[in-house]
């Protein structure tokens, strides 16, 4: 990086007294703000602006930055101490590389989502417990320059003719957002994050999601290309199951994932992702999740991962696990495993195509063989609470038959959920189809309790 890139022309930049500290000592809050306000424009106007852009990927670049701020905040004529001088720099490094107040909590790994009720309302969620955080915006136009930032960095867009969408950050993390005028007391953000080291199998076990045995199952149905489906409500784990299963996906084998906003971990190096788009400022162009499904099929895919059945996919979903492309994996929201055939047979009504209940439901039996019920309990845990297996539908339903359940049975210490896994005993009829891959199912499984 050159030096000259560092140096600065100029008059120092004044910034005119106010309220400088609390009662308490502490810089006080319309200080820091103007003081954070007066550099970050001191800076742009000061220095090359393509230059301060090509930081942005360079260490050292940005750590010469930090000093060179450092040394713009020691210019103003407010009386700063130390710590306030470095707060105040860090806070503007946030502010032009960065998503302003929020990067402290995207960095924090104990924190997994962030909710943005209004610019001066944040709450996050740490182990499962949702808490009231000491960050704010300096004001809604604040808040809507961040949004910005974060919309434009994905190629969406959001202003008052669409005021919803749907992005991931770099990091993969899922944003929703909503602006006025459907967001009543100012724009809100919701931010769900990944963490750069996704869960694994084993963090599963450490954390008494599912029992091993349970584990074994769903790996050896993985391993034989059964059809699963994962359902669950939102915060209950469903992605982070699903990016657990495609790990038992052979390498030997193109996946092939479909997404309204692209958020999956695969691991495996043969994959082709796919990302719904959504329409343009005329209301034209989007691409749905029907349309790439359809279009999957024409990709000679080994697998379709779809992250979530939303709508009319459904239908074109099951065709594709009935026609070949065996072994493919799906999320849904639903509160159990009924009620998440119930919502296949509702969203495979909503094409265009009129098809009989009776030959939707036909479709799911033959379809779907697995059904994996994720839950959050009352205090942040997340369990598998059935393991269910599709055995065949009549004119009336869809049968089914419970593999492995989690019962609860009160809270324990520290309000901590207390319950127990068990087997119900029935040996599935998938066992064949396991044993056939290679994978034979010990009778042993079939009769396990574990308690929690």
């Amino acid at each position: 990086m050159p030096e000259n890139v560092l140096q600065m022309t100029g008059p120092k930049a004044i910034i005119p007294q106010v309220a400088i500290r609390t009662a308490s000592g502490a810089l006080g809050e319309a200080a820091s703000n103007q003081l954070k306000t007066a550099v970050h424009h001191e800076l742009i106007k000061r220095m090359d602006l393509e230059k301060l852009a090509g930081m942005s990927s360079d260490p050292n670049g940005k750590q010469k930055l930090l000093v060179t701020i450092s040394q713009l905040v020691g210019e103003q004529n407010i009386p700063l101490t130390g710590s306030d001088r470095e707060r105040i720099a860090k806070e503007v490094m946030d502010e032009v590389f960065g998503l302003g107040p929020l990067e402290p909590l995207l960095h924090d790994s104990t924190v997994s989502d962030i909710l943005v009720n209004t610019y001066d309302t944040v709450y996050v969620e740490r182990r499962g417990v949702i808490e009231k955080t000491d960050v704010v915006f300096r004001d809604n136009a604040h808040l809507m320059h961040i949004i910005d930032k974060i919309v434009s960095a994905v190629g969406r867009r959001i202003d008052e003719s669409s005021p919803m969408v749907d992005a991931r950050l770099l990091d993969g993390s899922r944003v929703n957002i909503v602006i006025p005028p459907l967001a009543v007391d100012g724009p809100l953000i919701s931010i769900r994050k990944f963490g750069s080291t996704p869960l694994t199998a084993d963090d599963l076990l450490r954390n008494r999601a599912l029992t091993p045995h349970m584990l074994e199952i769903l790996k050896g149905a993985v391993k034989a290309r059964l059809n699963i489906v994962v359902s669950g409500g939102t915060g209950s784990g469903k992605t982070t199951l699903l990016n657990v299963l495609s790990g038992y996906i052979s390498p030997d084998e193109r996946i092939l994932t479909i997404e309204d906003s692209a958020e999956l971990q695969i691991k495996q190096q043969h994959v082709a992702r796919l990302e719904c788009r959504p329409p343009n400022v005329e209301g034209k162009g989007a691409i749905k999740q029907r349309e790439l499904v359809i279009n999957a099929l024409r990709m000679r895919p080994d697998r379709i991962i779809l992250g979530e059945i939303r709508g009319e996919e459904a239908l074109d979903m099951l065709q594709a696990m009935n026609t070949g492309h065996d072994g493919s994996i799906t999320t849904i929201h639903a509160n159990n495993p009924r009620d998440a055939i119930a919502r296949l047979e509702t969203m495979a009504m909503m094409g265009s195509v009129a098809l009989p209940e009776k030959a939707i439901r036909a479709q799911i039996a033959s379809a779907v063989h697995l059904i994996v019920q994720a839950s959050r309990m009352s205090d942040g845990s997340r369990r598998i609470t059935h393991i269910s297996e599709i055995t065949g539908a009549t004119t009336e339903v869809v049968s089914m038959q419970d593999i492995f359940l989690f019962e609860k049975q009160g809270l324990g210490a520290a309000n901590k959920v207390k319950g127990r896994f068990y087997a119900t005993g029935i040996v599935p009829k998938f066992a064949e189809k396991l044993k056939a891959a290679g994978i034979p199912l010990g009778l042993n499984m079939m009769d396990q309790s574990v308690e929690i």
